[in-house]
């Protein structure tokens, strides 16, 4: 039962992580990783899957956004939000890649919905971009790197 609590403490932070909430993932992946009772490749699974979860939730938000960008109480200064607009069409989808950066990711992946960026190709870049991220930071931490 605690190892099923390790896996889903580390789901709901990868989760929380991807979302515009300021959380951390890292820490409880290094964690359950240095502590060598866990499957290394379960570890990377559910971390990335959470992740890349969170992330469809910041898209999703990005789908329905912009049709309360004219209302008072919208928290987006409609200046910023166009700014957001204009560099992600400069740049586009390979924006994606940049998605496990830490401040700008999770922006990154909400501009993708308001942009309408598809579906597939949306979560194809970002799992890229997320797992690599999770496979570097567990090589580092079990010496494979």
């Amino acid at each position: 039962m605690a190892d099923l609590l390790a896996y889903l403490g580390l789901f709901a932070a990868a989760l929380g992580a991807a979302t515009i909430m300021p959380m951390q993932s890292e820490a409880v992946l290094i964690g359950l990783l240095l502590s060598g009772k866990f499957s290394t490749l379960w570890l990377l699974a559910v971390a990335s899957l959470g992740n890349v979860l969170g992330a469809l939730a910041n898209w999703l938000l990005g789908r329905g956004i912009e049709r309360f960008r004219e209302k008072r109480w919208f928290p987006i200064v409609p200046a910023a939000l166009d700014r957001a607009q204009g560099w992600y069409r400069r740049f586009g989808k390979w924006s994606l890649l940049a998605s496990w950066l830490p401040i700008v990711g999770d922006p990154i992946t909400v501009v993708a919905g308001v942009m309408r960026e598809p579906l597939p190709t949306f979560v194809l870049l970002v799992a890229i971009a997320k797992v690599g991220r999770y496979l570097v930071l567990a090589a580092a931490t079990t010496g494979l790197a």
